[in-house]
């Protein structure tokens, strides 16, 4: 698989897992049956799936910074933490797209901790759609499953940009909808594009229907 020099991997840490009564990101992933081995973690998994287009990582924490370092730095990523996360999860998006580009990148693929991988091939897809779109004058591109958009997302310089003009209170989506002409919806066959797990009830659930 071909390496973007210019994309980062960005990773959403910070917050509090109130309903998963549990740090989502070191909940293990991907399931294994009993007995048969160790399984990774969320968190590294999800580190291990962005690094394959980057040449960087960046998992942005709050609270649970000491927790999920050990598993960052094994990784190979690098770990900013977002000072004030009762702010909310576009605080943590804001932290991490000021560390892009102070690391010298203009373009990067987010994702939320809370959401299983993707495939390999999805994340290839979303790379050759973003080289696509940025030659169309497009700042991101966003993956769709069954009309439902979902991450992880590419943002180019220019949706950074706009990502971080605005209040640390916005919320993404609304960022997203106000430069809709400027994003690329693509349709992509990978349901866990749109996975998000908040509950145990449905980590087992997913993680039922992803053992091998």
């Amino acid at each position: 698989m071909s390496r973007a020099l210019s994309l980062c991997g960005v990773i959403l840490a910070a917050g509090d897992s109130l309903r998963m009564g549990t740090d989502k990101a070191l909940l293990p992933w991907p399931p294994v049956p009993e007995g048969r081995g160790t399984a990774g973690t969320f968190l590294s998994a999800a580190i291990e799936s962005l690094s394959r287009p980057t040449d960087l990582v960046i998992v942005v924490a709050g609270k649970n910074a000491s927790s999920i370092a050990p598993t960052v730095y094994a990784a190979g990523a690098s770990l900013v933490v977002n000072p004030a996360p009762e702010r909310g999860q576009f605080s943590s998006l804001q932290v991490a797209l000021h560390e892009v580009l102070n690391r010298g990148r203009d373009a990067a693929m987010v994702t939320l901790v809370d959401r299983p991988p993707v495939g390999p091939a999805t994340i290839q897809t979303l790379c050759d759609a973003f080289a696509v779109a940025v030659a169309r004058w497009k700042w991101a591109v966003i993956p769709q499953y069954s009309g439902k958009h979902g991450h992880p997302i590419v943002l180019g310089r220019e949706m950074i940009e706009a990502f971080l003009k605005a209040p640390p209170t916005a919320i993404a989506r609304d960022i997203e909808h106000q430069n809709a002409d400027h994003i690329e919806y693509l349709d992509v066959d990978d349901r866990l594009v749109t996975a998000n797990i908040n509950t145990p009830e449905e980590y087992a659930s997913l993680a039922a229907k992803n053992m091998p």
